[in-house]
């Protein structure tokens, strides 16, 4: 039992202690794990489990889409490819269409790559 706990503990600390930057970047990853399971339980036929982490995948990007600063003219282009890949997931989820779910992780990981990239960028500039 201690185990989980330590884990529960863990996550939270690293939640807490995280950066802006980094809050976002566990959200994309979140997001794709969240996808990627959705395609597993669409092949497997569970769509329960399906339904459950598509959801799970679809908050964050709500999560993301509702965090922008739209006082930046950047936030509205982001606003836009967010609005678009919470349409694909829902018609992933509509459909339980492991294509649609495809289409968003490409899109997702494109997003968390250049994430990266802008907090290397910065981190070097901070540096």
């Amino acid at each position: 039992m201690a185990l989980p706990t330590a884990y529960d503990s863990y996550k939270k600390n690293r939640v807490l202690t995280a950066t802006p930057g980094e809050l976002v970047l566990m959200l994309y990853e979140g997001a794709i794990k969240f996808c990627n399971i959705g395609i597993v339980a669409i092949e497997n036929k569970d769509y329960i489990k399906a339904n459950t982490n598509i959801q799970k995948a679809e908050r964050i990007v709500a999560e993301l889409r509702g965090s922008l600063d739209m006082k930046y003219p950047v936030a509205k282009d982001f606003d836009n490819v967010y609005e678009y890949i919470g349409w694909v997931l829902l018609q992933a989820n509509v459909k339980k269409s492991t294509g649609r779910l495809e289409e968003a992780l490409k899109h997702l990981r494109t997003m968390r790559d250049t994430w990266k990239e802008v907090m290397k960028t910065a981190g070097t500039q901070a540096g």
